[in-house]
């Protein structure tokens, strides 16, 4: 049987990290981190994530603001409150929730944040920072925290084969990135790949991100490879699941994440990390992370 990430505890002793460092923050330069949560509508999934971002932010000692708007909000009233945020001095990272609302484009909106500001990684700048590897931008979240788990079981990434299956902007392409990066040899399946399971099949890594339950099955999988379970899908039951068919998969992989347990609290985690690596670049400090 594989191994099993447990993402609780890896994300568990980065916020223990975390809250060391924004408690010394404060302690020499009176700053403490600040967090802005942009949420249109009532999206049940929606209020529930930007709830647990912020009570985690708030066990930090961060500052934490949840901005709720209706969903007939205006664009002149949204861009409005976004460029309030990215004048307030107590704010150091902005987050908009998505998804939006059809009349609202997410790509406008995400191009006003500042992206000194952007701790979700979605600002053009940030994005073509990483494109080009250069150091100073902010990744996305999920991706960042992908990349932890991976380095958890491999001493060393160079020559290994990743596969990336989803290629949306919020984790399948910046993960293909931070990979490359990594001198991995990366493909990217979507929609349209043939012979997926023969892809899976040749992959060391294997991050899966497609919002389809139990859609990878345990025999497409490499005997020994890390698999990575970006997958959310919550059954009518209530139960659940991962884009990776857990049970079949851990008879094959030699590391596998769970869901829930896995990715999730990385991508937490790493929001956390991005927005205090925001305050120390307002404050003028050396982050150490």
């Amino acid at each position: 049987m594989s191994r099993i990430i447990d993402g609780r505890k890896i994300a568990g002793d980065l916020k223990k990290k975390l809250y060391g460092l924004a408690q010394n923050l404060a302690k020499e330069t009176g700053i403490t981190p600040g967090l802005a949560a942009l949420r249109i509508g009532e999206d049940p999934a929606s209020q529930l994530y930007v709830q647990m971002k912020g009570v985690q932010a708030k066990e930090l000692g961060y500052h934490f603001e949840e901005h709720v708007f209706p969903s007939w909000t205006t664009p002149e009233i949204l861009g409005a409150k976004i460029r309030e945020l990215n004048e307030a001095p107590s704010i150091h990272g902005i987050i908009l929730q998505l998804p939006l609302p059809t009349h609202l484009d997410k790509f406008q909106f995400l191009s006003l944040i500042d992206p000194s500001k952007d701790v979700d990684g979605l600002h053009p700048l940030n994005a073509g920072k990483l494109f080009q590897g250069r150091e100073g931008g902010f990744v996305a979240c999920t991706p960042l925290g992908c990349l932890a788990l991976i380095e958890t079981v491999h001493d060393h990434l160079n020559g290994l084969n990743a596969t990336i299956i989803g290629c949306s902007l919020l984790v399948g392409r910046p993960m293909a990135l931070l990979l490359l990066q990594k001198k991995c040899t990366v493909s990217i399946a979507h929609s349209k790949t043939q012979n997926l399971p023969a892809l899976c099949q040749s992959a060391d890594i294997l991050v899966v991100a497609i919002g389809k339950p139990n859609f990878i099955k345990g025999d497409w999988i490499r005997e020994g490879a890390t698999v990575i379970d970006v997958g959310i899908n919550r059954l009518p039951s209530g139960e659940v699941l991962g884009d990776v068919d857990f049970l079949s998969a851990q008879k094959q992989a030699g590391a596998i994440t769970p869901v829930p347990g896995g990715v999730g609290p990385m991508t937490v985690a790493f929001l956390l990390r991005n927005t205090l690596y925001a305050a120390f670049r307002h404050a003028r400090q050396t982050f150490p992370l």
